[in-house]
């Protein structure tokens, strides 16, 4: 409808009334006991024009909607009142009418205050001697509601809805004005959108969900009318509390016959409508995500909440960004992907049910854009209802002493993600990457050789007589799980693949400890336990943090599946996001979903590292020298390009895998999060399956997608020639080897040679390696000639270069057998 043509008469006439009945009769409609007052009457045109008329009008609240990446699937819905404005076009006039019935007849004529309904309203309360009737116009009701919702303090809310003659003296003066500077259908608009109509429904658009699960545009002449009648007083016209039905059906009925008194219905549609049963079959909007569409995206949902509420474009302080994030009205399409979510869910139930207190943990990651899409666990998201308990005794005996109950099977807490109490779980040797990374950066080659000896002690202090040291000696003394499988010359293809703890050891001595932490930070290691930050953030502890590179320090399956997902996007670090797209009520897009990159890693630095990450997975490249592997069945089974690393702690307290494509890295860490020293052995033919079967899933229907091999010196370095110092007396062979730029090593078990006995029968390798590598040599036994000098005797502990080697002898693919002090082969 246009808008009134508001001539000068008109508005005169109307200002002229309300000076005149200011004092008296707003006073009578509000008190009629004391109309007559001096007071009443000092409140006279003369105060009346003096009022204020510049309404500030500020938003409601609305309601903000989350989905799932596709943009369609619900995913929660957060908000302080649930209210979505909606245009007036998809308001139905039955609407439209039925609210116009029920509180203003007169809409369409008066100029947002009605003299006539203001004198009726004195002459009945002045008869009545009480407040029997009121005069409120749609647009003073609008004016009210207006005046709360943008109130800064508590008291002005109070003052906005008080019930004195100043109050109705502000709302007139307000309503004149509005009704000057907006159409009748913009107010009316505006009205049904901010209106309250109980069960926590604000506006025409929820309460047409709440009470009959549809859209404003279908309800039927009954609803509407039930939803008219109701703004009057949404509590007593409640059709959902006790005794509200029938004063809610009267109310309707009531709405229903002034719509006939107004034309908006036939007699005829007003008996149809009167005689059908008061039904309401819809329900309040479910509200955070407690409330999520599947229970199990609860932990997502809530990882958006903590990252939302650390956003400082929503707000200086963590009070204005919640009130932005549940009355902003945003529209959210976060980065949960439902096939990837609902296939990582699955396969944890299939291994570890809900309920066991041994969780199991997943989380999913896009590289090159940090987006989340998935983050799943053992466990449900609810609080535990302490009238009625599910939770278990905790894992702790500790806390079990004190009948302290666990988080199992219910809980809130981040357990994928951190945060809170939760600092993260040990995950054993999947942190060789950070060493195997700052050691490309400083320039060694992925052929670097060490002979990985066990026990190999190293210039870490350890406390002295610890397990962790030496014999006799204060100095970390790191060991191989399998000695017979693992040590030998060994370079970062085989150290990763068979998981050679005391090669990657001597590794962070080459090149620095704090070097190695360095690029897991960079890499979005958080190192949330404060024992762990203080060594971390110490460069001189740091440099002393000899186990680091065997995963001591606590990290989350969230970032440690970024932290993977950064070298498989060619070292192009994202932080991590559960967004992809915010939009706000007006439909603007925001910038703070956009992915958050930097390149932090050269590409050939993490394309070296992916190629030599691709031996423990059982995948290789056309340069990568693979030679066996931890869990080499994963490349078949997930049949696409993939790297990863197996993880596993002293005493196999935790148990941990991650794999990456080009396009999704996957992490699991299999864990008590209720107690860090658990005697429960984790095992790794529950987590691995887990992890890269959801990797499997995710992928279906997929292209593969092949990582891009590294070139240049990091594949081999600068290669040099090795001395030929067969049947040489060891002084001479060292000493010739170590002149030619070589590390020298003797291996003083006897190999079958014609050389005499106790000279160098050879080397290992024979012929070529890097400058500075190892070069190991072979003594004669001086017996035979069953081995070929230059070589070494085969199940001596693996080549340096040449492919095979399999799965470790003996084992299943995952590591699995204790170590020592700090051991984490896996």
């Amino acid at each position: 409808m246009r808008k009134r043509d508001h001539n000068l008469l008109t508005n005169a006439a109307s200002l002229l009334i309300c000076g005149l009945l200011a004092g008296v009769v707003v006073a009578a409609a509000a008190f009629p006991a004391v109309a007559m007052s001096g007071l009443a009457a000092k409140a006279g045109a003369e105060t009346f024009d003096k009022l204020p008329s510049e309404l500030t009008v500020k938003r409601p609240p609305q309601i903000s909607y989350l989905y799932a990446s596709d943009g369609k699937t619900p995913l929660a819905t957060l908000y302080d009142e649930n209210r979505r404005d909606i245009p007036l076009k998809d308001i139905p006039p039955i609407m439209q009418k039925a609210i116009i019935a029920a509180e203003d007849h007169g809409f369409y004529e008066h100029n947002g205050v009605d003299a006539k309904g203001i004198a009726r309203a004195f002459v009945a309360n002045n008869s009545a001697g009480e407040t029997t009737q009121g005069a409120s116009t749609l647009t003073m009701q609008y004016v009210r509601l207006t005046i709360a919702y943008s109130a800064t303090h508590p008291e002005d809310v109070v003052a906005a809805t008080e019930d004195t003659s100043a109050r109705k003296l502000r709302e007139m003066r307000y309503a004149l004005q509005i009704d000057k500077e907006l159409s009748k259908d913009e107010i009316l608009e505006r009205y049904l959108n901010i209106a309250p109509f109980g069960n926590g429904a604000y506006g025409v658009f929820a309460a047409s969900q709440v009470y009959f699960a549809k859209a404003p545009k279908d309800l039927k002449i009954e609803e509407a009318a039930m939803l008219a009648g109701m703004v009057k007083a949404p509590t007593a016209f409640n059709p959902n509390s006790p005794g509200g039905a029938q004063a809610a059906k009267e109310r309707r009925n009531y709405v229903i016959d002034n719509m006939v008194d107004i034309g908006a219905i036939t007699q005829q549609e007003a008996d149809a409508a009167k005689a059908t049963p008061l039904k309401v079959t819809g329900k309040q909007a479910p509200n955070g995500c407690v409330a999520t569409n599947k229970n199990s995206w609860g932990f997502f949902c809530d990882y958006f909440y903590r990252w939302w509420m650390e956003q400082e474009t929503f707000g200086a302080t963590s009070y204005d960004r919640e009130r932005r994030l549940k009355s902003g009205g945003y529209s959210i399409v976060t980065s949960l992907d439902p096939k990837t979510q609902d296939a990582a869910k699955a396969n944890i139930e299939q291994r570890l049910k809900t309920g066991n207190k041994n969780a199991l943990m997943l989380a999913a990651v896009e590289p090159g854009t940090g987006r989340v899409r998935a983050l799943a666990v053992n466990r449900n998201f609810k609080l535990d209802d302490p009238n009625k308990p599910q939770n278990k005794i905790s894992s702790n005996p500790a806390k079990a002493r004190k009948g302290i109950k666990g988080t199992y099977p219910n809980t809130t807490n981040p357990l994928m993600t951190g945060g809170g109490d939760i600092t993260g779980y040990q995950a054993g040797s999947t942190f060789k990457m950070f060493t195997m990374v700052a050691a490309l950066e400083k320039g060694y080659p992925l052929a670097t050789t060490i002979n990985a000896k066990s026990p190999m002690q190293t210039k870490y202090v350890v406390e002295a007589g610890g397990p962790a040291s030496c014999k006799s000696t204060s100095y970390y003394c790191p060991t191989n799980a399998n000695p017979s499988w693992m040590n030998g010359v060994r370079n970062m293809w085989s150290g990763f693949g068979r998981s050679v703890n005391t090669y990657f050891v001597k590794l962070e001595e080459m090149v620095g400890a704090e070097n190695a932490v360095n690029a897991a930070k960079r890499l979005g290691i958080k190192f949330r336990a404060q024992s762990d930050a203080d060594i971390a953030n110490n460069k001189t502890a740091a440099n002393q943090w000899g186990a680091f590179t065997l995963g001591v320090s606590a990290t989350t399956p969230l970032d440690l599946a970024n932290a993977y997902a950064t070298l498989a996007a060619d070292g192009k670090y994202c932080e991590p996001i559960p967004v992809q797209e915010i939009r706000d009520q007006d439909g603007n897009k925001l910038d703070v979903a956009n992915p958050r990159c930097r390149q932090e890693f050269k590409a050939e630095i993490a394309r070296s590292a992916i190629d030599a990450a691709r031996c423990p997975v059982g995948d290789n490249s056309a340069t990568s020298r693979c030679d066996g592997g931890t869990a080499t069945m994963i490349r078949g089974s997930v049949k696409h390009p993939v790297a990863g690393k197996t993880g596993t702690t002293d005493g196999e307290k935790t148990a941990s895998l991650v794999v990456t494509s080009k396009q999704l890295a996957v992490a699991g860490i299999l864990a008590d999060p209720d107690w860090a020293q658990t005697s429960a052995v984790m095992d790794h033919n529950i987590v691995n399956p887990a992890v890269y079967e959801t990797l499997a899933d995710a992928l279906k229907g997929k292209p593969s997608v092949q990582f891009t091999p590294p070139g240049g010196k990091l594949i081999a370095g600068d290669q040099r020639s090795i001395p030929v110092v067969k049947c040489q007396p060891l002084d001479s062979a060292k000493s010739e080897i170590r002149n030619a730029g070589f590390d020298v090593e003797v291996d003083n078990t006897p190999v079958a040679s014609t050389c005499p006995a106790g000279t160098a029968a050879g080397t290992t390798p024979s012929d070529r390696t890097i400058k500075g590598g190892v070069v190991t040599i072979q003594v004669s036994s001086g017996k035979g000639t069953k081995a070929t000098p230059g070589t070494r005797p085969a199940g001596r502990g693996g080549s340096t270069g040449t492919p095979g080697g399999g799965t470790q002898p003996g084992w299943p693919d995952w590591p699995g057998l204790p170590g020592g002090g700090n051991r984490a082969n896996g």
